[in-house]
């Protein structure tokens, strides 16, 4: 799965955006230099039953922003995205 297929997914679950969740995040503190990945994965199970994969796909975000390394864009795997910067705003907004 790709980490853009992630976020979709988390935002289906939870009917929050990407950017909805990294502002909580936010709020929380958790997007400090020092929060551990755990105690956000902690955090995002027990709000939003989000399971590990989907939730260390969130801390990416929250930790190193929207950019992805580019070994994950093209090709034709199933974990391959179309570009380097995610969407953060939903499905419904994102660009054809």
């Amino acid at each position: 799965m790709s980490f853009q297929a992630y976020l979709d997914n988390i935002e289906t679950k939870t009917g929050r955006t990407p950017r909805e969740l990294l502002a909580l995040a936010a709020e929380r503190g958790y997007d400090a230099p020092a929060v551990k990945a755990g105690t956000i994965v902690d955090w995002l199970k027990a709000d939003f039953d989000l399971g590990r994969g989907h939730a260390m796909a969130l801390v990416h975000v929250i930790k190193h922003g929207p950019k992805i390394p580019s070994k994950h864009v093209g090709g034709t795997g199933t974990h391959r995205d179309a570009t380097e910067t995610l969407w953060l705003d939903g499905r419904a907004t994102r660009p054809a």
